[in-house]
């Protein structure tokens, strides 16, 4: 009695070895989108009250695990009784990391017309600030489904032929560090200018230690943003470029004698340019039978 016991403790203990190593693996292939998930939750989180951003985050981060546990089920009866679908929908979310990547830089090039921007001068009153304040956790929480969907489809795709009980357990340690990680690092970020705020404050303007770190973290901030933007673009373009080399067959020997990270970059920019081609055209296609409804 007692040797099974322990022979079922072993069991759970090589079983729990197994899960922390397919999971550290499994991490290190989403850590591209996490990267586009923390630039993306760290520019929507920002520019709000000091005393509101960690409200707002918490708000965001309670949509974030709402999004997973949606997500979650529906990928594991997937992955159960339709297994084909997990690289059907892991290529699908590998397209549109490609065009999301390319897309970024095509803006950077060719911006778009400015966005209504709301006016410093003009004081809004306590319910239009909290609609501001909803709005923007609305779009934060829905581009986090996005995200997360693509997140747990490449993990899940890492461990596709599993045992369930395995698919379950490293999936959900996946969603769990996606989470809790990425917002706890969004939270430090946002607080970091004014943590320099303070510092320089304590520093009484004297040119101190305390008051170069604040004035650095104060300086950093905006810099660190966008650097984030920058790394999770070229990352997006790198996953998916890893996407289809893999389970793409054709694309399996494709520029097999370059590096492959390189290969993997050139593949996800080629696919997510003929993705922003395809929705540009489709775009102005509808635009010109749009005008000519219009006008009829």
């Amino acid at each position: 009695m007692a040797s099974g016991f322990f022979a079922l403790l072993d069991d759970i203990g090589a079983l729990m070895d197994d899960v922390a190593a397919m999971s550290k693996i499994t991490t290190k292939k989403t850590a591209g989108i996490l990267g586009d998930d923390l630039a993306v939750n760290a520019e929507k989180a920002s520019g709000f009250v000091s005393s509101r951003e960690i409200p707002v985050l918490w708000a965001i981060t309670k949509g974030s695990m709402l999004n997973k546990l949606i997500i979650l089920p529906v990928a594991f009866l997937l992955s159960a009784f339709l297994p084909w679908a997990v690289t059907v929908i892991l290529i699908i979310g590998g397209v549109y990391l490609a065009y999301e990547g390319v897309e970024k830089i095509y803006e950077y090039f060719v911006p778009h017309k400015a966005h209504a921007m709301i006016s410093p001068d003009i004081e809004l009153s306590e319910e239009e600030l909290l609609e501001l304040e909803k709005s923007k956790i609305k779009s934060a929480i829905v581009t986090d489904f996005i995200l997360s969907v693509e997140i747990v489809i490449i993990a899940l795709g890492t461990v596709v032929g599993q045992d369930l009980l395995f698919q379950i357990l490293v999936v959900s340690i996946v969603a769990i560090i996606a989470t809790i990680g990425v917002y706890g690092i969004v939270a430090l970020i946002v607080r970091m200018d004014d943590l320099g705020l303070r510092m320089i404050k304590l520093s009484k303007n004297k040119k101190n230690v305390t008051f170069y770190i604040g004035n650095f973290l104060v300086q950093a901030l905006p810099k660190i943003i966008k650097s984030l933007s920058v790394i999770g673009t070229i990352a997006l373009l790198l996953v998916a470029g890893g996407i289809f080399a893999h389970n793409l067959e054709f694309l399996h020997h494709f520029l097999e004698q370059i590096p492959s990270m390189l290969r993997d970059f050139v593949l996800g920019l080629i696919v997510g340019a003929i993705a922003v081609i395809i929705v540009k055209f489709l775009k102005w296609i509808y635009g010109l039978l749009f005008s000519k409804n219009k006008n009829n």
